[in-house]
């Protein structure tokens, strides 16, 4: 499992409006191939500020499968006019303790 990690600065007073297009896009994402779950996380310190954390099954069931979608254009165009800067996004993976 691979976890995306992206840090969401949304330009202020485009809160609210941010937070309804994201619950549009939300049914976007998860009907993608190798799509697991995904959270929105609001920042309490700083207004604005959000971490979207979205676990898929494999990475490229993220870069290629998503990011190469029609699906993804639309997605795009629902939120990406929120950001200022244009969000950081970086994959994670468990390490194992055991």
């Amino acid at each position: 499992m691979i976890l995306e990690v992206a840090l969401l600065n949304v330009i202020p007073g485009q809160e609210e409006a941010f937070e309804d297009s994201f619950r549009k896009a939300s049914k976007i994402i998860s009907g993608m191939k190798g799509y697991i779950e995904h959270e929105l996380q609001k920042c309490l310190e700083e207004r604005g500020k959000y971490v979207l954390l979205v676990r898929w099954e494999t990475l490229e069931d993220h870069t290629e499968g998503f990011r190469g979608s029609a699906e993804y254009q639309e997605w795009k165009a629902l939120l990406h006019h929120y950001y200022d800067p244009f969000p950081t996004v970086e994959h994670y993976e468990q390490v194992d303790l055991g």
